[in-house]
């Protein structure tokens, strides 16, 4: 093994780039792995969060439309006025649980960012190697 003041060929240091190289696009591509499979599950949980909240709502606002429009009904509103008040209502309730489930898979929550902000790096230190 060579020490440390000992000058090294062309070929070896050539051959210790391209080593050098080869762990770093492996350690890039398992940084991207870990990060996507982040996203992904991320994702998924918006998903079934928008999932669940579409199959609970529904039994739900059925029985909060009765209960309001018959709440309507007996302080003076006419059936049509309660039922009309009544989807409104549940209206509002669905739009907030959408709004909840697609926050949750905007893209830019998605985004690899910590890959791409390695990748950004890799390719300034490069630059900086090579002046």
């Amino acid at each position: 093994m060579r020490g440390p003041s000992e000058s090294r060929s062309i070929p070896d240091l050539f051959s210790d780039v391209v080593h050098q190289l080869g762990k770093l696009v492996h350690n890039e591509v398992q940084l991207a792995r870990a990060e996507f499979a982040q996203k992904f599950r991320q994702a998924g949980q918006g998903a079934m969060l928008l999932g669940v909240a579409a199959l609970i709502v529904v039994p739900a606002l059925v029985m909060f439309l009765i209960g309001f429009a018959l709440f309507l009904g007996d302080h003076g509103f006419s059936p049509v006025a309660a039922h009309l008040l009544s989807g409104l209502a549940a209206f509002v309730v669905s739009l907030a649980l959408a709004i909840a489930g697609m926050n949750a898979l905007k893209a830019e929550k998605l985004t690899p960012r910590v890959t791409l902000d390695q990748l950004e790096r890799d390719v300034n230190a490069a630059k900086e190697i090579g002046t």
